[in-house]
């Protein structure tokens, strides 16, 4: 179980620290994703290298605010930071790739196993497990039969997503799930405004999927 104490009680220092440290991973990881995925990851401007370095602060601070130094903490962290090339190269490209989205899984089960393990919580990571498995069907299903734009990046995107919103509890589960087609709907609408009344071929999920994620972890207890 989450150690409610150690959570949300970081000092100011602290989330400035963890902050700076996913900046700089971020980066990190953005310049591997370019050496790996370069017909993905696009020219790596200054506008973009910022844009990129400020969003990942942000959302790690968050994070930190969130989780303080509990043992979830580095789990939630990456999540943040792989979700912003994700969506990045979703928007452009309308693909996520296995090489990222598996990563992010691994990552996924890698640290938040040892959160569980420092905390006793199996169960925890039983349900995040449950989630991931839960969310990738329900996923696979509308994909299959709704005609709704689904895409199978967004099936594989589920799994993740299940996992880290399931170990938190089934509401966090639930939530996230609700809002990510939400999100995606009110996007699709914005898109047909901007096209003036024609929808894209095409709509990008992810990004919809992973604000959805990362804010019922923020905000919901």
């Amino acid at each position: 179980m989450l150690d409610t104490a150690a959570a949300g009680s970081a000092s100011p220092l602290f989330i400035a620290g963890v902050g700076f440290a996913g900046l700089c991973l971020g980066l990190l990881a953005d310049a591997l994703i370019r050496r790996a995925l370069p017909q993905l990851a696009g020219v790596a401007t200054i506008r973009l290298k910022i844009t990129t370095a400020a969003v990942t602060f942000v959302l790690s601070a968050l994070l930190a605010w969130r989780f303080g130094g509990t043992a979830e903490l580095p789990a939630y962290v990456a999540l943040g930071i792989l979700a912003v090339p994700l969506a990045r190269i979703d928007i452009v490209h309308h693909l996520l790739p296995n090489r990222l989205v598996g990563p992010l899984l691994g990552a996924g089960l890698a640290l938040l196993t040892f959160a569980a393990l420092a905390h006793g919580a199996a169960g925890d990571l039983i349900r995040g497990a449950a989630g991931s498995v839960i969310l990738f069907i329900l996923y696979l299903i509308l994909a299959l039969t709704s005609g709704n734009g689904l895409g199978m990046g967004d099936v594989k995107l589920a799994a993740p997503l299940g996992l880290y919103l399931g170990y938190l509890g089934w509401s966090h589960l639930f939530y996230g799930g609700a809002l990510a087609f939400v999100a995606g709907g009110l996007a699709s609408v914005v898109l047909v405004l901007i096209n003036r009344g024609n929808k894209p071929k095409e709509i990008a999920y992810g990004p919809s999927m992973l604000a959805a994620g990362l804010l019922v972890v923020l905000l919901l207890p």
